[in-house]
């Protein structure tokens, strides 16, 4: 999946696929990039225009979608 690179304290970059609805988040912290499914449109576009992407991640995305570390 293709990710563009962001301005936030907690993500280096994220990607989103609406066929399939999986967001891919790539972390700051350690360079971990994890996927998230199930994570609709709307959602989505709710994210990306939050004020804090690491906010947002922390109480909206986090430990509410099923998980996979990939790197």
């Amino acid at each position: 999946m293709q990710r563009r690179m962001v301005e936030s304290s907690a993500l280096n970059s994220l990607g989103y696929d609406p066929t399939t609805k999986v967001l891919e988040l790539e972390f700051r912290d350690n360079g971990g990039v994890w996927q998230y499914f199930g994570f609709p449109s709307a959602a989505y576009e709710k994210f990306i225009q939050s004020e804090s992407l690491g906010h947002f991640f922390t109480t909206k995305i986090k430990g509410k979608y099923p998980e996979l570390r990939i790197r």
